[in-house]
C-alpha cells in the first residue's frame, strides 16, 4: 500500500479544484523550471535547480537524465539519494487528482538506485537503496532494498539486484 494522504472534496471532481489545494504561481514557476531542467544536458545544473528552486532532495552525483518529468504542484514532496540514475522520460508523481478525493504522498527514492527509461513512480512509494526498477515499470508500490523490480504491475524480479548486474 503507497503511503499517501487523502483530501476528500466536494462538487466537482479534485483537479476542479486544483489551485484550492496548490498556489497557481507556484505552479507556473515550477513549470517553468521543470521544463528547463528536462531539456538541459548538464546534470549538475539540474540537480541546482531542483534542489534550489524547487525544493527537492537530490543527493550527489544524483543524475536526471533527459526528459525526467517531474511532479510539477508538489516537487518538494520528492527526495532521491547519492549516486542514483533516473532514466530518461521516467515520471516521478507525488500527487493524483481522483474524482472525489485528491492524494499526497512523499516519494524516497534510496541511494545507489537505478530506474529505467519511461518508468512512472506513483505518490507515497519508496524505493529502497541499491535497488534496480526495469524500464517501462509503473512503481505502485514500496521497493525493497536491493531489490530487481519491474513489469506492469510491478513485481519484484530477484531479491537481489547485483545478480542482474553480473549477468
Amino acid at each position: 500500500m503507497r503511503n499517501t494522504d487523502r483530501y476528500p472534496v466536494e462538487g466537482p471532481n479534485s483537479l476542479w479544484h486544483v489551485y484550492k489545494t496548490v498556489p497557481f504561481w507556484k505552479v507556473i514557476k515550477n513549470f517553468v523550471v521543470i521544463q528547463l531542467a528536462r531539456y538541459s544536458p548538464f546534470l549538475g545544473l539540474k540537480n541546482w535547480l531542483y534542489k534550489n528552486l524547487l525544493g527537492m532532495k537530490v543527493g550527489d552525483q544524483t543524475s536526471f537524465a533527459l526528459m525526467v518529468m517531474l511532479d510539477i504542484m508538489f516537487p518538494e514532496k520528492i527526495s532521491v539519494g547519492r549516486n542514483t540514475v533516473i532514466g530518461y522520460n521516467t515520471t516521478i508523481l507525488a500527487h493524483e487528482y481522483l474524482i472525489k478525493e485528491y492524494r499526497l504522498g512523499d516519494v524516497r527514492i534510496g541511494s545507489e538506485v537505478m530506474i529505467g527509461a519511461n518508468s512512472t513512480i506513483l505518490p507515497g512509494v519508496t524505493i529502497g537503496d541499491g535497488a534496480i526498477v526495469s524500464a517501462g515499470t509503473l512503481v505502485h508500490k514500496d521497493v525493497p532494498a536491493g531489490a530487481f523490480v519491474g513489469g506492469n504491475p510491478m513485481r519484484i524480479i530477484r531479491e537481489d539486484a547485483r545478480e542482474v548486474l553480473k549477468e
